[in-house]
């Protein structure tokens, strides 16, 4: 079900190549239960609406698992690197337009 903080296909089609490379390489060890794509609806539906981790609705993955790969990607610094990557991105499409407002 989608809620109004999830991403659309566009924009997770923008997003999940620049994740997939600033996520941290780790040993796959058995196959994962949870999309990277669901991990992050979850961070960004507790992000916006402010609820706590237990409070996540049934259609994400438990808050448990939320918040562990939260505290593994903050710590590895990928969502500072994400936006760093998108924002270069929105320069160089403002310079390709030439009008030179951001």
């Amino acid at each position: 079900m989608p809620y109004s903080s999830s991403l659309s296909d566009a924009e997770w089609n923008v997003l999940e190549p620049y994740l997939r490379e600033i996520l941290p390489k780790k040993k796959q060890t058995r196959p994962q239960n949870w999309s990277h794509r669901e991990l992050f609806d979850a961070m960004l539906y507790q992000l916006k609406n402010g609820c706590h981790r237990q409070d996540l609705p049934s259609e994400f993955p438990p808050y448990s698992t939320v918040y562990w790969h939260y505290k593994q990607w903050r710590d590895a610094g990928v969502f500072d690197a994400l936006l760093e990557t998108l924002h270069g991105e929105v320069r160089v499409q403002v310079k390709k337009k030439g009008d030179g407002q951001p």
